[in-house]
């Protein structure tokens, strides 16, 4: 538990049990926080929060100027009843004519909208009244009213209706004046509910337009986000269809907008894969799947030269095969040997070795180059003892077939090689060369049918001689090579590495009687 999650214990949980179940659940609730959210939502609450705030701001503003102008109204309707209550009370006023003064304010105070009506002398007194009279004196009234126009005056106040329930009021008042002399004072009152009950009203249609509006945009805001994050989502999958090795998948949607170029920039680039695919694959056949990846990783740096590297280098070559393609069609010849390089490839394979050539009925296959590889000595000697049992069985199987079964001879030589391109600028070729490559060549042209030669050097190897099973053969001179050669027949590895070649081969081989 951090120091936050300690800050933020209640109190009596600083320790204990309590505080490793409160740090407990306190993690649990950050592991509930969404790793991803789709860009569609995110669309939408953009949307829906620009669609809220809009509608929101503009109901606000109606509301206020509709309310200014609820109360703009009633007060010009305010001074217009109190101005025709003192121009028609003047006279009456002047002449002590109390009757007549009654009769005008009860006519006024029968309104629907005036709920009362009072006429005061100069010094405050009440000469006539009709309805609800204020609750102060005229002077109470002028000190806490204010002024909305010359001589026109509005004071709110609250009082009770006929079944008791709280009222809000608003009064207007104006002085009764005769030639700039105050003669009285008139006042005529309103009920603000009728301005409350628009002004409800007028909140309730905008809220409910508002909210429609909300409800609208939040619909409109989801389709538009699905609409919009569609062809994004669409592109999501063409990635991983082409991450999994279908570089034929397209996107079919033809738009004349942004997304539509990024379609159209998607499919190009998905066809230069497919197009490099194509490449890389018909290449990998022509040449090892490690070298073809090597070049197409580096298209840009393919030169001329090598480098010194420590590889073993293996030859095997088909025993007799020069009598042999006497006797048989071409297509024969053709068919036996792309069968035997089938197996001879799929050996070579399972221990890291490269076929770096056939020459006619000749493999020459390298171990450690291109890619390093410690254990390339050990390899190659366990890829030339596969070969030679793999091809007893592959003869038991052709003989059972009425083909012709063949031997092959195998020598294997290692040490330091020059591997790299070789050829010309226009037409060169991976390979290794050097005297170790020479003598792999030479110790399989001196192997009879069925056998493994190798050199002294590479037998008294500390990492292979006590994993393999030679025996001394014979020193031999070889043309160009000063020194006798002493070289081993190979006749087989170790029995646990030798249990282990007997079951790659059984697989090998029931695929293909599976194919």
């Amino acid at each position: 538990m951090n120091q936050a999650d300690e800050q933020a214990l209640p109190p009596g949980l600083h320790s204990g049990r309590l505080a490793r179940l409160w740090a407990r659940f306190l993690r649990g609730i950050y592991s509930l926080r969404p790793t991803h959210i789709p860009i569609a939502y995110k669309l939408a609450l953009i949307l829906i929060v620009l669609i809220t705030s809009g509608m929101s701001l503009l109901g606000l503003m109606i509301i206020s100027n509709q309310s200014e102008l609820l109360r703009k109204q009633i007060n010009d309707f305010g001074e217009a009843m109190v101005q025709q209550l003192a121009e028609s009370s003047k006279e009456l006023v002047l002449s002590d004519d109390i009757l007549s003064l009654m009769v005008q304010v009860s006519n006024l105070g029968k309104s629907d909208n005036i709920i009362g009506a009072v006429v005061y002398d100069n010094d405050g007194k009440i000469l006539a009244h009709s309805g609800k009279l204020p609750i102060h004196d005229i002077k109470k009234l002028y000190s806490t009213a204010t002024s909305f126009a010359p001589d026109q005056y509005a004071v709110e106040w609250a009082d009770t209706d006929e079944n008791n329930q709280s009222q809000e009021l608003i009064s207007y008042i104006t002085p009764i004046r005769y030639q700039n002399l105050v003669a009285g004072h008139a006042l005529v009152t309103f009920s603000k509910s009728a301005l409350s009950q628009s002004l409800q009203q007028t909140i309730i249609a905008i809220s409910a337009a508002t909210i429609f509006m909300i409800l609208l945009g939040i619909i409109t805001a989801y389709f538009v986000g699905r609409r919009i994050s569609r062809p994004i989502y669409d592109l999501m999958d063409a990635h991983r269809a082409i991450h999994s090795g279908d570089f034929g998948f397209r996107l079919d949607e033809r738009r004349n907008d942004e997304i539509g170029y990024l379609i159209s920039a998607f499919n190009n680039m998905a066809s230069g894969l497919l197009e490099k695919h194509q490449v890389e694959s018909a290449f990998s056949r022509f040449v090892s799947n490690k070298v073809a990846k090597q070049i197409m990783e580096n298209l840009d740096q393919i030169q001329l030269g090598g480098k010194r590297v420590q590889a073993t280098a293996l030859f095997a070559d088909i025993a007799g095969f020069t009598s042999m393609s006497e006797k048989l069609s071409a297509e024969e010849i053709a068919q036996m040997l792309n069968e035997y390089f089938s197996f001879i490839e799929l050996a070579s394979r399972l221990y890291h070795g490269t076929i770096d050539k056939y020459m006619g009925d000749c493999a020459m296959i390298i171990f450690g180059a291109p890619e390093e590889d410690e254990e390339h000595k050990f390899n190659a000697i366990s890829c030339a003892v596969m070969i030679q049992r793999m091809v007893e069985r592959i003869n038991s199987l052709r003989r059972q077939e009425n083909k012709v079964q063949v031997q092959f001879r195998i020598g294997v030589n290692s040490g330091e090689m020059l591997a790299g391109n070789m050829g010309s600028h226009d037409r060169m070729q991976y390979t290794v060369v050097g005297e170790a490559v020479n003598l792999a060549a030479r110790l399989h042209s001196v192997a009879e049918p069925g056998q493994i030669v190798v050199n002294d050097f590479l037998v008294k190897d500390p990492d292979v001689q006590w994993r393999i099973v030679a025996h001394r053969h014979q020193s031999i001179r070889l043309r160009g090579i000063g020194e006798p050669v002493t070289t081993y027949i190979l006749t087989d590895v170790k029995p646990a590495y030798s249990a282990r070649i007997d079951r790659q081969i059984d697989e090998i081989l029931k695929n293909r009687q599976v194919a």
